[in-house]
């Protein structure tokens, strides 16, 4: 193979001569290999169907015994051998010297080798485009992770799993609209840009927009639209998609991400908790046909009910010593310290509290347990607690030490929501890069009325790591956010 152009000639309006070999414009597929799989699995060996197929694919092995050469052609489905015959196959020898990679379409017939593997007879050939570089091939794969995140494009090929993980959230994202859609909920689109950054505390990607002159946000959360849709008089919304957090990248986080929010009107959070179970529970039943997974080699059990617990109840479990919102703040700053939490004078109780919880206690909850009763002093959208001042009635579900999703009930008095805000700000001048600004619009919204309300965000990267037992965000994400990549002088030279 060459990185040189090689030399196009036109033929025939179909076919396009490249490099010595006619590559046509189109080429008609009868079968993939997973349907031939399922459609021959009880062949005897040695057996000719009679039956001709046309598949096309990658060739990704090959090898030639004498006068018979075999290769192992893959599409999107699946793989299969071909059987070429030195007597029958036209253009052996060109066959013979195809590469690991080139995309080729063969048809003829379906068959079992002496040693009983399906097969399709080389009865004719086609090269539809040759690979200019290396392929590796199924066996020896990528072995630089940096390099599969970035040539995707091969590592689904040649990665054991990785196409199959894409295919299980592809089909996790279809299970959770019908599940949202057969109770009653619709799903919406809401802006991409927002004039002020709110929804969630994070800190947001700035761009500018040129005909208004006016700086943006890209949404770090859909919630205070999707509210405004409840406030609009839609009952029952939800929206999966696209949100943008300006983070650091790790193992669990990425820089944009895919998030699932709903929302309905005349509910609370007790009532999200338990359809957050029985969702994931439903989905890891249909995905991996059961309610009891493994991720990481440790058994995970997803059926229904899952524990609940305050915040507080499970910090203290873990540090045993009882502490609150209500512990004073000098003890609160003293177990920062002793457990190596960073802190600063600004943070109130209910921050101190959620900072040693989230360093001491979270990744250690294995099994699912719904989190609940937040501080109000973190959860600047969330309603008051109906018993217990100073928290809101805010849950989140944690999993194998990791958040799954933030539920809680809507704030819905808009001068509480105002001085929310108008604290959110004070933090932010104060530091807190992750703090929210004011959004007069919402603000608005609410005084024409919010009724009692829901909500919840899933992390479809996070639900998708957990149901293909993956360990980095980055094998759920197709094409995760990595440092610009150096290219050599030959990948940037013009011709």
């Amino acid at each position: 193979m060459t990185d040189q152009e090689p030399e196009q000639t036109t033929i025939s309006p179909d076919v396009l001569r490249v490099g010595g070999f006619e590559q046509p414009f189109t080429y008609e597929v009868s079968d993939h290999a997973d349907e031939l799989a399922e459609r021959f699995a009880d062949l005897e060996p040695g057996t000719e169907t009679g039956q001709q197929v046309s598949i096309a694919g990658r060739l990704m092995l090959r090898r030639v015994q004498g006068k018979l050469a075999f290769g192992t052609l893959a599409d999107s489905t699946g793989r299969i051998q071909l059987f070429a015959p030195s007597k029958t196959t036209p253009a052996f020898e060109e066959f013979c010297e195809l590469n690991i990679g080139d995309w080729v379409g063969v048809s003829g017939e379906v068959m079992t080798t002496r040693r009983g593997e399906l097969s399709v007879r080389v009865d004719h050939w086609t090269l539809l485009v040759p690979t200019r570089r290396s392929f590796p091939d199924k066996w020896h794969g990528i072995s630089d992770p940096d390099t599969r995140y970035r040539q995707r494009y091969v590592d689904l090929w040649v990665t054991d799993g990785a196409r199959k993980a894409f295919q299980t959230r592809s089909k996790m994202l279809s299970l959770l609209r019908r599940f949202l859609e057969d109770r009653g909920y619709i799903e919406v689109e809401t802006p991409i840009f927002h004039p002020v950054a709110g929804g969630a505390l994070a800190r947001p990607f700035v761009t500018h927009h040129n005909a208004l002159d006016m700086d943006m946000f890209l949404r770090i959360a859909p919630e205070l639209y999707l509210k405004r849709l409840i406030v609009s008089g839609f009952e029952k919304v939800f929206e999966i998609g696209r949100v943008f957090r300006n983070e650091g990248i790790s193992t669990r986080h990425n820089p944009e991400f895919t998030m699932m929010e709903c929302y309905e009107a005349y509910s609370d959070y007790n009532a999200y908790m338990e359809m957050t179970e029985e969702l994931v529970a439903y989905l890891a039943q249909e995905l991996c046909g059961s309610t009891t997974i493994t991720y990481d080699g440790r058994e995970v059990d997803l059926s229904t009910p899952w524990r609940r617990a305050p915040v507080s109840e499970l910090t203290s479990e873990t540090i045993g010593e009882d502490i609150s919102i209500e512990t004073p703040i000098e003890r609160l700053r003293e177990i920062c310290d002793q457990f190596e939490v960073p802190w600063k004078d600004s943070y109130g109780p209910g921050k101190l509290l959620l900072e040693i919880y989230e360093k001491t206690t979270e990744g250690n909850l294995w099994d699912p347990v719904f989190v609940t009763d937040y501080p109000a002093e973190v959860s600047p959208l969330s309603r008051e607690h109906r018993d217990k001042p100073g928290l809101v009635e805010r849950f989140e579900a944690i999993v194998v030490g990791r958040e799954l999703c933030n539920g809680f009930t809507e704030l819905t008095d808009p001068d509480e929501q105002r001085r929310r805000f108008f604290a959110q700000v004070e933090q932010k001048e104060a530091g807190d890069d992750e703090a929210m600004d004011v959004d007069y619009d919402y603000l608005r919204a609410l005084e024409f009325g919010l009724p009692p309300t829901v909500g919840l965000g899933i992390g479809m990267d996070r639900l998708a790591m957990l149901l293909t037992d993956r360990a980095t965000i980055r094998d759920v994400v197709l094409f995760p956010t990595l440092r610009p990549e150096v290219f050599s002088a030959a990948d940037m030279q013009r011709d």
